[in-house]
């Protein structure tokens, strides 16, 4: 199939769906203490008054801990008490944070709910794919194979933004939702894939799918029925091409080995997915 035919394909396939421009992501959960640094200069404020509580200084950690209902910070030695259960941290433009040694993009939300202190990122979706392609896939695989992830990654963060809402974010950073390694675990070839994807998803019967995948399948995808007790339209059992790999995950959807391989074959990232599901169609957020 030639290049022109498969990019008319592709934007044939292509319709609007609904905006969704940023997402919270759970790095601690009801933690006694965690630790935070920023690139430069951060702001504390108080997201019940949104007033600035405190400065930090940039390349310079600090720890918080739950404090009586509210939230303590150990400032040069001394824990000192923040009047509220609720803060944001603010970096300068361009700036990082820092949290369980690793650097994260946008903002950070902390909060004291009485079980300990919540730690959420509050980022862009699209920087949020930057952390979660290379944590998910080796950075070293396919071009393509990371195109299909990319766009993977971002259906399933879709359609499962408000998942652990309990907590007062969406998605964790683990493979119990999907990995997310922030700023750190980055790459400019992750960082293209992501780009170059920008805002697809994928959709069946009008929706955005939560488009499941795994290391690897054992040679064959399983249908949803087979792991979950309920079918989906999207899912079907296809040969995996995981080429010996044995069965790493749930082995619904795409195989991440599998993709790699197609990828070898020729087929770009878009083929991938089409394969791996079943009566789907490719959509752009607005």
């Amino acid at each position: 199939m030639g290049k022109r035919k498969i990019i008319f394909i592709l934007f044939a396939l292509l319709f609007f769906v609904m905006p969704v421009h940023a997402i919270k992501i759970g790095l601690q959960t009801h933690v006694n203490r965690t630790f935070i640094g920023a690139s430069t200069k951060a702001e504390i404020i108080d997201c019940n008054t949104n007033k600035l509580i405190f400065v930090m200084e940039k390349m310079k950690g600090y720890e918080l801990k739950p404090y009586r209902g509210l939230i303590a910070i150990k400032v040069d030695g001394e824990f000192k008490k923040i009047k509220t259960d609720k803060i944001i941290i603010k970096p300068e433009e361009n700036g990082f944070v820092s949290v369980k040694r690793k650097w994260y993009r946008g903002n950070f939300k902390i909060i004291n709910d009485g079980s300990g202190l919540t730690v959420m990122n509050d980022i862009q979706l699209e920087l949020y794919l930057r952390g979660v392609v290379p944590s998910e896939m080796p950075p070293g695989w396919e071009h393509e194979a990371h195109k299909a992830q990319a766009i993977a990654a971002r259906s399933y963060a879709v359609a499962n933004m408000g998942k652990r809402a309990k907590y007062g974010y969406d998605l964790k950073d683990t493979p119990e939702d999907q990995a997310y390694g922030g700023a750190s675990a980055e790459t400019s070839q992750t960082n293209d894939a992501v780009s170059e994807t920008e805002g697809i998803v994928l959709v069946c019967q009008g929706k955005i799918v939560p488009a499941y995948y795994s290391a690897s399948a054992g040679g064959k995808t399983n249908t949803g029925s087979q792991v979950w007790s309920t079918d989906l339209p999207f899912l079907k059992s296809v040969p995996s091409y995981d080429d010996g790999v044995k069965k790493n995950g749930h082995g619904v959807g795409m195989s991440q080995y599998g993709a790699n391989n197609l990828a070898k074959r020729g087929y770009n990232g878009y083929q991938i997915l089409k394969y791996f599901y079943a009566n789907t169609k490719f959509a752009r957020l607005k």
